[in-house]
């Protein structure tokens, strides 16, 4: 039986990916660090510490890695974070999820602050059992630190428990820690990407979930 869903954000719940990969695309520009948007989507799911590594040599990086996340976060605050939308029936995906008396982790890439913003933009943050960001994680995904980070605060093992995300990464991050996965392509990746990191089951989005929720594992 499973007690509790332990779900991811950006992506999932909220539509923020194209976001994510414009702001880093533009502070890697910043340090004369060429990519294209397209080429840092198929990255965000990680956090910096996994995701910058594929851009930057290790000795350059030491150098620049926190002038470029500071770069991020404060390009993030102060041109995107207010274009944030949640993807249509994510709040009631979570309330229906709840209500069957499943315990929902927020298991995260993001910073507590910047979770709790997320939190409160897609009208959450009182069904939220417990919360586990980059804070609690030493690595972050596709590592499993935030996934048996939250599984500590739950007090449940990883057989009782299912993630929900929308990246190979969150799949990949779950399954290291004995979870299962269920896949949204709301993130902008394919049916088969996500079977093929290890999701269980895949829905087009929160919506397409919400529909089918008593045909999903999560609920049987």
């Amino acid at each position: 039986m499973v007690k509790a869903l332990l779900c991811d954000m950006d992506g999932t719940l909220l539509d923020s990916n194209d976001l994510h990969a414009e702001c880093w695309q533009r502070c890697l520009e910043t340090f004369g660090i060429h990519v294209t948007a397209g080429e840092v989507k198929r990255q965000i799911g990680k956090g910096g510490d996994q995701m910058l590594p594929v851009f930057v040599d290790k000795a350059r990086l030491a150098e620049i890695e926190e002038p470029l996340n500071a770069c991020k976060k404060k390009l993030w605050n102060a041109e995107y974070m207010d274009k944030v939308a949640p993807f249509p029936q994510a709040r009631e995906l979570m309330e229906a999820i709840a209500d069957a008396g499943i315990r929902i982790a927020m298991a995260s890439s993001a910073g507590k602050e910047e979770l709790d913003q997320y939190l409160n933009i897609v009208g959450i943050a009182g069904l939220i059992d417990k919360k586990t960001t980059s804070d609690d994680a030493e690595k972050s995904k596709p590592e499993p630190d935030i996934f048996l980070a939250a599984l500590g605060k739950l007090g449940l093992p990883p057989e009782q428990t299912i993630a929900l995300g929308d990246t190979p990464w969150d799949a990949q991050s779950a399954g290291r820690a004995g979870v299962r996965t269920i896949g949204v392509e709301s993130g902008g990746w394919a049916a088969e990407d996500l079977r093929q990191a290890g999701c269980i089951e895949v829905y087009r989005d929160a919506s397409d979930m919400l529909s089918r929720l008593k045909e999903s594992k999560l609920i049987k």
